[in-house]
């Protein structure tokens, strides 16, 4: 036996010779540099909200749903009333006015169990458990709960590579490592296809989208992904998404 295939067999130098054979593959390092480049990109979800917040002329009411730790967003929103729902499953203190799951606040809310069912909010942030199925629902809810012309805000809608897009989170040994947007991506394309709403979505922090009922951000566009197959939304991000930068969402509202 030679001396090479000896020592391929000794477990220290096999991981090893194993982990640098993966860690170099093109496809790998790929998807790391794309994963540092979504880290980079500004503005941050909180300064596009922020922002649509600042379009009405009136006192505004804030709903986040998700929220985990308040100071990566609830606390920087700049709205006369805010609220924050979140079951606590992310974070141990879960500092939140409802410490529930979004079904249960919606349902509470509608039964008029807390708040007022006639309360109507003037943005809604979706950023609860990253799985169409919920998204989906959570969007139904939000849409039956902003006011007219309000905007339900999402996150995580433009996953820069499969291995982010993954169902589970847990599953971490991947070039995407913890990075994790989870299949909200297909929620938001499904809406995009309503002609209902006007959507869009602003090419930074993970993908922030936005659906309004009367602000003309974008017209729906044709399901050429009935699949919902992630290499079709990579090739046609643009169109399927209606993926602009912050500037054209700015024009598009004024």
């Amino acid at each position: 036996m030679g001396i090479k295939r000896l020592l391929g067999k000794v477990k220290p130098i096999k991981y090893y010779a194993k982990g640098m054979y993966i860690y170099n593959d093109p496809h790998y390092a790929a998807v790391i540099k794309k994963d540092r480049f979504e880290i980079t990109k500004t503005p941050s979800r909180t300064q596009i909200i922020n922002f649509l917040l600042q379009q009405f002329n009136r006192d505004t009411t804030y709903l986040e749903i998700g929220v985990r730790n308040p100071d990566h967003n609830f606390n920087k929103i700049e709205s006369k009333e805010k609220y924050s729902v979140d079951p606590g499953v992310e974070f141990m203190e879960n500092p939140v006015d409802f410490k529930m799951t979004s079904d249960e606040f919606f349902k509470q809310l509608s039964n008029n169990q807390i708040l007022s069912k006639d309360l109507k909010f003037d943005v809604i942030f979706v950023d609860g458990l990253h799985l169409a199925e919920q998204v989906d629902r959570d969007i139904i809810n939000a849409l039956n709960h902003i006011k007219d012309d309000g905007f339900v805000v999402l996150h995580d809608c433009n996953p820069p590579t499969e291995w982010h897009a993954r169902e589970s989170y847990d599953y971490i040994h991947t070039p995407a490592s913890g990075s994790w947007n989870g299949t909200t991506w297909k929620a938001f394309l499904k809406w995009r296809c309503n002609p209902e709403v006007y959507s869009c979505c602003i090419d930074t922090d993970w993908g922030v989208g936005i659906l309004s009922k009367q602000h003309k951000i974008g017209t729906a566009t044709e399901n050429t992904n009935p699949f919902y197959e992630f290499q079709v939304l990579d090739d046609h991000r643009k169109q399927l998404l209606n993926l602009i930068d912050f500037d054209t969402l700015k024009t598009s509202i004024q």
